[in-house]
């Protein structure tokens, strides 16, 4: 009974962190806060190759922090990382203040970044069960994309009145979650006096002798190459939806009223209520991702939503206004396919190896969003928005083909729970 309740506290308060992780304030009204404060697009996208960049420079070393200092303590200086950056967004009024802000705000993505995963598979492995985990994680998913999607709507009227207004609303709802996550119970690991055994070369060790698999390097590069297109077509969904709301997307002939919503309300609030639709349909994929993996299977399903949402992305091309259901579809497919992931990855780390391998793949991840990202600008510069989508999705296909064509990403077999690699069939 006791360690029922034990589990269920643990649980209720890995939902509350996801609650409190989100952003959802500042996300539809990001870009134009930027803008406001007289950025160009240039710069814009200098801070987010920036971003990329320190992310990767932080992912390896904050997972070695996670692993020997504790992961619970890890996501709570990540959290408190996060409100001082949002925080900063409401005095900041240069470029390099933002490129402060950005490297701050990279420093609690790094540490962020497998640790909460690895927190919840240890959680559930030492109370429960851990093939739990994706739906565990993936109700967890819906939790913060529900929450966020409250957020988003309010976060557009609060630009409407200052556009600071959000950045101190989201800085308050992260600076609450630190207390939320030092109330979640700590991993056994590191309850105990032993030292942790992942040291800094052990974490290069790791990296090598199962980051750097051939099967388990193809997959992280699979999924990485997915959430690389997704990460680029997300910079391009304002500008097309307003477009289309404005039919210059749709010819000459076509022009629609500038303000479709029948409340008339401001601009950036009809964006804060399209944007809670995107969170809204996120949340029930995500809250599927196990029902999914036990109808299809794992291996099924991360290769069929990733090559799903690449081939869509090249119908507005040919029909522009069915951009916003595309998107509509990649929100959902990107948050079907997290906690898949989360599962694939978990099975096959050792325990005390985990967070080092999980916040290696999210480096890996940014290794392939940093140059997608101003890859995909050239192209929308020198076309449309539309077809920097539609270029996005055809690199997935052809590269997703490349790496099937020469290895296997994907294998069916796991890693046993205890984390022994004996039993794996991917050697």
């Amino acid at each position: 009974m006791l360690s029922e309740w034990y589990h269920s506290s643990a649980v209720l308060k890995y939902y509350l962190y996801k609650l409190s992780d989100s952003v959802g304030f500042i996300w539809p009204v990001f870009t134009l806060f930027l803008l406001w404060n007289d950025l160009t697009y240039t710069q814009i996208g200098t801070l987010s190759a920036i971003s990329a960049v320190l992310v990767v420079v932080f992912e390896l070393p904050t997972g070695y922090v996670a692993d020997r200092l504790g992961r619970r303590n890890t996501l709570a200086a990540g959290m408190a990382a996060m409100s001082l950056s949002l925080a900063g967004f409401a005095i900041a009024d240069t470029f390099l203040a933002f490129v402060v802000l950005y490297s701050i705000w990279s420093v609690s993505l790094a540490l962020h970044h497998g640790t909460d995963d690895a927190w919840l598979y240890a959680t559930l492995q030492a109370t429960a069960d851990e093939t739990t985990f994706t739906r565990i994680k993936g109700r967890g998913g819906a939790v913060y994309q529900l929450g966020s999607a409250g957020t988003m709507i309010a976060g557009g009227f609060l630009y409407v009145v200052h556009p600071t207004y959000p950045f101190i609303a989201s800085a308050l709802l992260n600076f609450g979650g630190v207390a939320v996550v030092l109330s979640m119970p700590q991993n056994t690991q590191f309850e105990s006096a032993v030292e942790s055994t992942t040291h800094p070369r052990r974490s290069l060790r790791v990296l090598q002798t199962q980051f750097l698999r051939p099967p388990l390097r193809a997959f992280v590069a699979f999924v990485a190459l997915f959430f690389g297109i997704v990460a680029g077509a997300d910079t391009y969904i304002q500008p097309i939806i307003i477009d289309i709301l404005s039919g210059a997307a749709l010819g000459e002939g076509a022009i629609l009223p500038a303000n479709l919503s029948p409340l008339a309300v401001p601009e950036e609030a009809t964006l804060g209520f399209v944007y809670a639709g995107f969170a809204i349909v996120a949340a029930v994929a995500s809250y599927h991702a196990e029902a999914v993996r036990d109808w299809v299977g794992l291996r099924t399903a991360l290769i069929a939503v990733p090559v799903g949402v690449a081939t869509v992305f090249v119908l507005p091309v040919l029909l522009p206004v069915v951009a916003i259901p595309v998107f509509f579809v990649m929100k959902g497919g990107e948050a079907l396919s997290k906690p898949l992931v989360g599962q694939y990855l978990n099975d096959r780390t050792a325990e005390t190896e985990r967070a080092t391998v999980l916040s290696a793949a999210s480096m890996s991840y940014a290794v392939v969003r940093a140059p997608l990202k101003p890859l995909a600008g050239l192209v929308a510069d020198v076309s449309t928005p539309v077809t920097a989508v539609a270029v996005l999705g055809v690199l997935f296909v052809v590269g997703a083909g490349i790496l099937f064509a020469i290895t296997t990403p994907l294998t069916p077999t796991t890693m046993s729970s205890s984390g022994r690699q004996g039993a794996c069939a991917e050697d």
